[in-house]
């Protein structure tokens, strides 16, 4: 299976495989979307904002740049990241004190994690740290879960920050936050960003961005490809990732030196390319 990699990344002179799935903050094309997005997770931070919610649909480009933000964190954060996070009460205070790397006390109680929580908060003020809690898919929260958390930024008191939250999700969680019974939360929120799909000429510059990137000389995939890629996938670009992959295979059997509108349509009448074939309103939203 590698070989057959490097066959491909060969074929097309490239140094690695361009349109991988996986987050990459080296692959990262700051389109303007994305600038502004990542522009509002560092002012949430450099202006301690209580909570920072970043939203957009999988794919849209979330976690890459979550993991471009803890690249470049200052040193006095103390992060812990909590993905998936699920359960009551004393189940959401389990995770954080997990992921900041502190151990509760077996068969504590609600109360005893409490304490023991805001015990680290205020020896890590002490140390000249702040501390950042982050919850990737945070849409999967109840509004329990998310009212626990607003309480969680009552420990700071005046000018005295330990605590920041950021929120990372899909547009439910945008919803969540703006329901009636919400208001408390969403008064907290300071910072926030909605990443939407990338439009037909970001799709064509961020294709070429990547090619580059793997170490491509010269263009490989030509407009009318990029603009049936963006066609089918709506923008998104882990969709956009997977069609041209596949595409790039598609040529390499082949034996063609570049990607053209008709290799993407063979892959698209092939059926192997399972992502959208349509694209979504306006309104919609991209990860």
């Amino acid at each position: 299976m590698n070989k057959k990699f490097d066959l491909y990344t060969e074929h097309f002179g490239l140094t690695e495989r361009p349109f991988s799935v996986l987050p990459d903050p080296s692959f990262l094309y700051w389109t303007a979307q994305h600038t502004r997005a990542y522009a509002m997770l560092e002012y949430g931070l450099l202006t301690r904002a209580p909570i920072t919610l970043i939203t957009g649909e999988v794919g849209a480009g979330k976690t890459t740049l979550l993991q471009q933000l803890m690249q470049n964190l200052d040193e006095n954060l103390t992060v812990g990241l909590i993905s998936n996070a699920h359960g009551d009460r004393g189940e959401l205070l389990h995770w954080v004190l997990m992921a900041l790397n502190q151990k509760p006390e077996p068969g504590a109680g609600y109360v005893e994690l409490f304490a023991a929580f805001q015990e680290f908060l205020i020896a890590e003020y002490a140390r000249g740290q702040r501390v950042v809690l982050i919850f990737d898919e945070a849409q999967n929260m109840t509004n329990e879960s998310l009212e626990e958390l607003r309480m969680f930024t009552n420990i700071n008191s005046n000018k005295d920050e330990l605590l920041q939250l950021i929120l990372i999700g899909q547009p439910e969680l945008q919803d969540m936050v703006r329901k009636p019974e919400m208001r408390q939360f969403a008064q907290r929120v300071s910072s926030s960003f909605h990443l939407k799909h990338m439009d037909a000429a970001t799709v064509y510059e961020y294709i070429r961005h990547r090619v580059k990137i793997a170490g491509a000389s010269k263009v490989l995939f030509n407009k009318a490809a990029a603009a049936l890629v963006f066609e089918a996938t709506g923008g998104v670009p882990r969709l956009v990732n997977q069609l041209c992959d596949l595409a790039m295979v598609y040529a390499y059997t082949a034996g063609a030196q570049s990607v053209t509108a008709k290799t993407v349509q063979v892959v698209l009448d092939d059926g192997t390319f399972f992502g959208r074939t349509a694209q979504e309103p306006e309104e919609s939203v991209m990860r």
